[in-house]
């Protein structure tokens, strides 16, 4: 039986700046974003109808009814035909890393895949409604994202060594906006520089901001723990949370430093989730592969 595997790589925002808030309530973003080769695994066989099966270590507590994210990215594009879908899940759930939301686009390209066919007009409008961090899930490869993350503008960055860690606890993007005390802060640069190393992209991005790290430390306070851990690591050059955490990253000269840094947190902090990782463009590795 054909049977489509689908990666679907953890989105990190090296920057998060919210410059506004529409009318309707959804806020607007100025965000720097590169992807992790650290993700969940979909597997897609053709079946009569849309269906969904979980596994892995972080899946507990994940429901693989209707409302699952996968399944609802599935059905975007199904055009009637069903098919089994098996999700591995590897990433923390509500971790600030875009993991239903890469379910979700990995489900589409996996379906578009079974199907053998290419995504139909209007398809980025569709992912949008789905949720506002789908349309860059769905591009995999560093990305400055702006409006309420529609406008994407592809970008050419170093690979980041970097140390991704979760206290396993999860966080309620709602309740970090609702906690947010400015929601009209100073956006990106307009013209990025161009970053030939990791080490100047680094100086550069120490610049910058999460401008939802403060909210969330105040809702969730271990995830000033968990930045502080980082910035004591050795090789750390900056400590950063990613979208509305509380999973957070330190980004580090060379690989073999963050991989040393990794054995040092988890020595010390068994319970956390803790992967090291270097940012980039997961774009070849998230085609989807018939098996």
């Amino acid at each position: 039986m054909t049977c489509i595997e689908v990666f679907a790589p953890a989105k990190i925002n090296l920057a998060l700046h919210v410059t506004g808030q529409r009318a309707d309530g959804y806020h607007l973003l100025d965000s720097l974003v590169a992807f992790a080769p650290v993700g969940d695994v979909l597997q897609l066989r053709p079946a009569e109808a849309l269906s969904l099966t979980l596994a892995g270590p972080e899946s507990a507590g994940l429901s693989p009814g209707p409302d699952n994210l996968a399944l609802r990215g599935a059905a975007l594009v199904a055009a009637g035909q069903g098919a089994a879908i098996h999700l591995a899940k590897h990433l923390p759930v509500a971790s600030g890393i875009g993991g239903g939301s890469a379910d979700a686009a990995a489900a589409v390209r996996g379906m578009l895949a079974l199907r053998g066919t290419e995504a139909p007009a209007g398809l980025g409008q569709d992912l949008l409604a789905l949720g506002a961090d789908l349309p860059m899930c769905r591009m995999n490869a560093p990305l400055r994202a702006r409006g309420i993350g529609e406008v994407l503008e592809p970008l050419s960055l170093p690979p980041l060594p970097a140390l991704l860690v979760n206290p396993r606890l999860p966080v309620a993007t709602p309740a970090i906006f609702r906690a947010l005390a400015c929601r009209s802060n100073p956006p990106l640069p307009e013209a990025l520089p161009v970053f030939a190393a990791p080490e100047p992209l680094i100086d550069w991005l120490a610049g910058q901001r999460n401008d939802l790290q403060p909210a969330a430390c105040a809702v969730e306070p271990a995830i000033s723990a968990v930045l502080d851990a980082l910035r004591q690591l050795p090789g750390c050059r900056l400590a950063r949370m990613s979208g509305s955490g509380a999973t957070c990253f330190g980004l580090f000269d060379t690989e073999a430093e963050a991989g040393q840094a990794a054995q040092l947190l988890r020595a010390a902090r068994s319970g956390w989730w803790i992967a090291p990782a270097v940012l980039g463009d997961q774009t070849q590795r998230a085609t989807p592969r018939r098996q």
